[in-house]
């Protein structure tokens, strides 16, 4: 708990005094005032975040974190378990879509087994930080003690801090998880309160009958359960997953160090609810790259109050959307930092600005 502890001490709310300085340079530059829309937004936020009038995005990181749920064992996934571990074999060899989107805006992927069902082949670009081998069967009881709950989110704040020690401007979220849609799933339906059937989709595309079912066994694992919305390391235990508490220790961690941070999909956003219970200030650091297909996410960032960068009716998950936000938030950081403004430039103002 003291790595959680001090990292939730270090969270401060973002330096909004700079947003005046920061809006005054994007009105001088060469377009009309506010022409560039929410990318004049995203700039002024990232310097806002960062306590930078100038702020750099050089060094990108997509923290990918994968784990494996018991409660596929009810059948509420299209795949079977061992997809896990399939992909992340992939994602090593580049095969994926995360590998193609981080590539395109030159982030760096890091991906981490946090609680893969099997053993992993070693490899090098593989972090193995395993709490357990798999989550339980939150329909029969608690996907993880509590104990795991906290190990999770301790080893997704040590993993930040590793990777900031080597230069990190800006970072994205990313998963992997045959089953987390029903965990993310019923931590949405505890903490926003809204009710199963508003909160759950249809994951990697399930049929009729087992989206109805899938609904039964969130119900069944809330009653079951329990948990306590206003207690988020509760949630998070008997809810899961190993992921989700990963993610959310990366959010934490990357609030505490000023450090922008872009959300993904539907279990980036069930990670984000747990770590805004734990730490609401943390709404400031984030950006919400877009809005899942996935019905509960629309849900999650109107309950945390985040607008989406883009709605493409994505639902893959993997840091796929995180990698898209990134690219166009550092377009308003260049905007903000590359422009001219109309005096180096020499181009005429408009004539009302010169009385």
């Amino acid at each position: 708990m003291q790595t959680l502890y001090k990292t939730l001490n270090k969270i401060n709310e973002i330096d909004s005094s700079l947003a005046e300085k920061i809006q005054k340079r994007l009105d001088n530059l060469t377009k009309p005032q506010r022409s560039l829309g929410r990318l004049e937004e995203f700039a002024n936020k990232v310097g806002q975040i960062t306590g930078k009038e100038n702020p750099c995005i050089k060094d990108k990181v997509l923290f990918v974190m994968a784990g494996d749920h018991g409660v596929v064992d009810e059948g509420v996934s299209a795949y079977p378990q061992e997809v896990t571990s399939q992909m992340i074999y992939n994602f090593t060899k580049g095969g994926a879509a995360i590998n193609v989107l981080a590539g395109h805006v030159g982030a760096r992927v890091i991906i981490i087994d946090m609680g893969v069902a099997c053993r992993l082949v070693s490899h090098p670009k593989i972090l193995v930080r395993k709490v357990n081998f798999g989550t339980k069967n939150l329909s029969d009881g608690p996907a993880m003690t509590r104990g795991e709950a906290i190990h999770s989110i301790k080893s997704g704040i040590e993993i930040f801090e590793e990777e900031s020690g080597k230069g990190l401007d800006i970072a994205g979220t990313g998963d992997m998880g045959i089953g987390n849609t029903t965990s993310s799933s019923a931590i949405t339906a505890c903490i926003t309160g809204e009710p199963v059937e508003n909160v759950t989709g249809r994951g990697t595309g399930i049929d009729d009958n087992t989206f109805s079912h899938k609904i039964d066994v969130i119900k069944k694992a809330l009653e079951i359960n329990k948990p306590d919305p206003e207690d988020a390391l509760d949630v998070l235990s008997k809810m899961g997953g190993f992921e989700i508490g990963g993610l959310a220790g990366v959010i934490l961690a990357a609030a505490s160090k000023r450090i922008p941070i872009v959300l993904d999909g539907f279990i980036s956003g069930a990670a984000a609810l747990i770590a805004y219970v734990l730490e609401p200030k943390i709404k400031e650091y984030m950006f919400a790259a877009h809005c899942s297909v996935e019905r509960g996410h629309g849900i999650i960032l109107d309950y945390i109050g985040l607008k989406p960068i883009l709605d493409l009716n994505l639902r893959l998950g993997e840091g796929t959307g995180a990698a898209l936000g990134i690219g166009i938030i550092e377009a308003g950081v260049k905007i903000l930092t590359q422009m001219a403004t109309f005096e180096s430039a020499g181009v005429s103002e408009r004539e009302d600005r010169k009385r």
